[in-house]
């Protein structure tokens, strides 16, 4: 499923992996109250940015018009006790969102997920996946990086509490320098500070974000955000871009009734 140039898109024309993720310096986030610019050097995507045509309606870059690829969608990584969800892990639709927090449209669609996620209860499980797009966000890599921190110090509950009160930051405009915004949901968060920066610092949790990142190309995510919506029957459907809430919905349904 997909809404017309509604997402940041990548196209990959290497055979490489699309993106690597470098140890960060380990005085970025010393101070987290101080404007600091905080981003992961060495993050790439494949041969780079591909864009062609004309600027893409509710897009801020011109977006490419990549070829028909295979469904990769099966490819997707089992969810695990690692991963991010809100509502019931154990529902039998599982919608599994690849999301950057510094791409406008995943604003959007956090806000979606959130109305469609209280709807639905426990009978769909959201699942939160890291895709930071680097070469258009260039501090993504490290927001991604900051709420694995959180999630590890804080479990699920403090994940989401920093997840939500960042794209509400965001989508409503804020302009609070990343490391400044960085610190003020840690602390709502509940997360020690301390134990944070050195969390951060040792970059330990790079390897969760690339792994996903990884996992969105290799299903077929060229763009953000790029979701899998996985069925009672285990069959899986693709969201590609920001969706409305009615074409979630749907897709929700179309997958109830295919089990």
């Amino acid at each position: 499923m997909q809404e017309e140039n509604n997402q940041t898109e990548v196209q990959n024309t290497s055979s490489q992996p699309v993106a690597t993720v470098s140890q960060p310096s380990s005085t970025l986030m010393k101070d987290l109250l101080i404007p600091i610019s905080i981003v992961i050097a060495g993050i790439a995507v494949g041969a780079g940015m591909y864009f062609g045509g004309a600027p893409a309606k509710g897009s801020d870059v011109p977006v490419a018009q990549p070829e028909k690829v295979a469904d990769n969608t099966s490819k997707i990584n089992p969810i695990t006790d690692k991963d991010h969800v809100k509502g019931n892990r154990n529902a039998e639709i599982k919608i599994v969102e690849y999301s950057d927090f510094d791409c406008p449209f995943c604003s959007r669609f956090h806000d979606t997920m959130k109305v469609v996620a209280e709807k639905y209860g426990d009978d769909i499980a959201w699942v939160y996946r890291q895709f930071p797009l680097e070469q258009l966000h260039p501090q993504a890599p490290a927001v991604a990086m900051a709420s694995e921190c959180v999630a590890e110090l804080g479990g699920d509950d403090a994940f989401w509490i920093f997840t939500d009160g960042y794209f509400a930051a965001r989508g409503a405009g804020d302009k609070t320098a990343h490391a400044e915004l960085i610190g003020k949901l840690v602390t709502e968060s509940g997360v020690n500070t301390a134990a944070f920066t050195e969390c951060f610092d040792s970059g330990r949790q790079l390897s969760k974000v690339q792994a996903d990142m990884d996992n969105a190309v290799e299903t077929g995510g060229r763009g953000t955000p790029w979701s899998i919506l996985i069925g009672p029957s285990g069959k899986t459907y693709p969201i590609n871009g920001a969706l409305p809430q009615q074409t979630i919905e749907q897709v929700i349904e179309l997958a109830k009734k295919e089990a």
